[in-house]
């Protein structure tokens, strides 16, 4: 699997530890440009700032990160079509504590991915970058019988394994994947089949 996709967008992370995000993206991110915009509170003043830092033209990937507890509704709507529509080269990350932090506009322009940095991952005896179909059906198998609520923390574990454990960048259909996976969940849908579509996502990166 590919370790940078350059069709990638960019992303939003749920968590309560954002300083430990911030630090695991960096690392991720090694030998990327990256620019930090970390707030308690995330004003307007901050997003001109982080326009006027999108509009630096750049040759190579850089990621922008948004990283506070509370997003004013003012800031957020001032960079929409920036989001929508970002410059050249320009990759956002938004990581904030909860997703009612942000306006349903801003949600619908990003993956929101939820990540539970505190959940227990020793037991996922699976490799995503190199996962393989013999996994895949050990792994359904294993959670055949899981509950609504153990379904959506596996995503979430799914999600942390690949990006914090195994160093993936997600290509943006990876990241939409895991979306939608969740709201699946949410909605009812059997867990078999949505870990069945979100692991056979990894397998047609490669």
């Amino acid at each position: 699997m590919q370790q940078v996709n350059e069709s990638l967008k960019g992303h939003i992370i749920i968590s309560k530890e954002l300083e430990n995000e911030i630090e695991q993206l960096e690392k991720r991110l090694s030998g990327h440009r990256v620019v930090k915009f970390i707030e308690e509170t995330f004003k307007i003043e901050h997003a001109k700032e982080v326009m006027a830092a999108a509009y630096v033209s750049e040759s190579s990937t850089k990621y922008i990160i948004l990283a506070a507890i509370d997003f004013t509704d003012v800031a957020q709507n001032s960079l929409l079509k920036l989001l929508e529509e970002p410059p050249t080269n320009i990759e956002f990350v938004i990581i904030t504590t909860t997703k009612s932090t942000l306006l349903p506009t801003i949600r619908s322009r990003l993956p929101i991915l939820k990540v539970d940095t505190t959940h227990d991952i020793k037991d996922l005896e699976i490799s995503l970058a190199r996962l393989d179909y013999e996994q895949i059906f050990s792994f359904l198998k294993a959670n055949s019988r899981i509950s609504k609520n153990e379904a959506k923390e596996l995503i979430e574990s799914l999600f942390y394994k690949a990006v914090v454990v195994e160093k993936l960048i997600l290509s943006q259909k990876q990241l939409e994947t895991f979306d939608k996976a969740y709201r699946l969940v949410e909605l009812n849908s059997r867990p078999q089949s949505v870990f069945a579509m979100l692991l056979m996502g990894f397998t047609q990166e490669r």
